[in-house]
């Protein structure tokens, strides 16, 4: 199978759009598949990743009319020149903005089938940026975007759902792999756990790992900060690090973390909290139910849906003050951790990489099947 993948975000920015598109290049079958990757222009942007081959279109920086601190890409006829040469049987568009939205254009010129893939929510995106106004007509944007591809595939059945109610047509559920065997309660490292504590063997430690950026909310975690019995661990980097440093007093601030060491990290912590509202999904909470730690998330947004309430975590309003310290004083003095714990861990244990890929390969010869039926037709009617 020949897959372009186009993509409004890659290598060097790290991301949940990144992060995706790098797990499908390390599962495609390397003797069967081969991918073209074609990105926005960044600084350092690799030619290739795991033996498929990058390119990359003219980008500008998008926080200058959109909330989002990455490159975004200037549509051009190389995009065109691109798809072509390399004859793909299926166009990925991995959150398609201004770069997805050209490439659809370019595949029914071609006539080839796509898939896009909804994981940016960019309409709670810009009003957490003070973009409010901008918000609904974002949200339009992207309907109408993924409305003009041949499958859409939603990350939660809560996303799906809005996406139906939107009108976009053929929705279907593809989620997130999880490498278990990384993210894994073994990992815990008492020494780390110690310095954490501070002094006082009987505080909790409560961790945050994720971007440092408005739409993520983590300032709603000013509550834990500050208190005896709690050490709030910030892990990541973003441009609201230093504003966040402010608003969290007392907060130990990590920087970004991946690989064996965050692995590590999550296992450390007592509990896990991420109040973004605007999650499609939210890797970060899986990576922590796979570590074997129970979450707590908000009510709105996709993470909601990978949590059973006090079973493998919370789903609280995270942005009220009273609601969040009473979930944590209650998890802390009542719960069955043990049990939370394993719950947490069987809750995502059967969504390896190589599975979930596995699945979208079969989004993709679904409507490569289709396009092919519908050529028959109009052959057959001609």
């Amino acid at each position: 199978m020949r897959v372009c993948i186009v993509t409004e975000s890659f290598l060097p920015s790290v991301n949940g759009v990144t992060n995706s598109v790098l797990r499908i290049l390390e599962n495609l079958d390397p003797q069967f598949d081969q991918a073209l990757v074609i990105a926005p222009n960044g600084q350092n942007t690799p030619t290739s990743y795991f033996g498929h081959q990058v390119r990359t279109t003219p980008a500008i920086a998008a926080q200058n009319f959109l909330p989002v601190d990455l490159p975004m890409a200037l549509p051009q006829k190389r995009l065109q020149y691109l798809i072509d040469g390399f004859a793909p049987d299926v166009i990925h568009l991995a959150s398609p903005f201004a770069l997805g939205a050209y490439a659809a254009k370019v595949a029914k010129r071609l006539a080839i089938p796509t898939v896009s893939v909804y994981q940016t929510e960019l309409g709670g995106f810009a009003k957490q940026h003070g973009f409010a106004l901008a918000k609904n007509s974002l949200q339009k944007i992207l309907y109408k975007i993924h409305s003009q591809t041949d499958r859409t595939l939603a990350p939660s059945k809560t996303v799906a759902l809005d996406l139906h109610l939107a009108g976009v047509p053929n929705v279907h559920l593809w989620q997130r792999g999880v490498d278990s065997e990384l993210f894994n309660p073994d990992a815990k490292d008492e020494q780390l756990q110690t310095i954490w504590r501070q002094g006082n063997s009987e505080r909790k430690i409560i961790g945050y790992v994720g971007r440092l950026s408005a739409e993520k909310c983590v300032a709603d975690l000013a509550p834990l900060c500050n208190r005896e019995d709690i050490s709030l661990v910030i892990v990541g980097e973003g441009t609201n690090r230093k504003k966040l440093e402010q608003q969290l007093p007392g907060a130990l601030f990590l920087g970004f973390k991946s690989g064996s060491e965050l692995a590590k990290m999550y296992a450390s912590f007592d509990l896990f909290v991420h109040p973004g509202p605007n999650e499609t999904f939210c890797q970060a909470v899986q990576e922590a139910l796979a570590s074997g730690l129970p979450a707590i998330v908000p009510t709105l947004g996709g993470a909601a849906g990978l949590i059973s309430h006090n079973q493998n975590g919370y789903v609280i309003d995270t942005g009220n003050r009273q609601q969040l310290l009473a979930t944590v004083s209650n998890h802390f003095s009542q719960a069955d951790h043990q049990q939370m714990s394993q719950f947490a861990r069987q809750s995502v244990i059967d969504r390896s990489w190589p599975v979930i890929i596995e699945q979208l390969r079969q989004h993709y010869l679904a409507v490569i099947v289709q396009a092919e039926q519908d050529k028959a037709e109009v052959i057959g009617v001609a």
